[in-house]
């Protein structure tokens, strides 16, 4: 399937904007997703990072935080319903 191999071919920080869906003023949703993912050192660092510290990233509030916490629990189900 060549939507599969697209997304299996995409960044940690392409993926990543697709959860945030827009960037901020001046700055894609790509970029965006590039500097939290730099700054906070990868992808499951930035994921275990608290909710107020990640809020207070500029561009980066509660509707984002929430959006990015949704995708990672469709994942959480997904595997916890694939080990049953």
């Amino acid at each position: 399937n060549v939507l599969h191999q697209v997304a299996e071919a995409l960044f940690y920080s392409d993926l990543l904007a697709i959860f945030l869906r827009t960037g901020t003023k001046g700055i894609t949703a790509v970029d965006l997703a590039w500097s939290l993912l730099n700054h906070f050192g990868g992808l499951r660092a930035f994921l275990d990072t608290p909710h107020k510290e990640l809020c207070q990233y500029t561009g980066f509030g509660n509707a984002k935080y929430v959006q990015v916490k949704a995708a990672l629990e469709i994942g959480r189900r997904y595997l916890s319903y694939t080990m049953k």
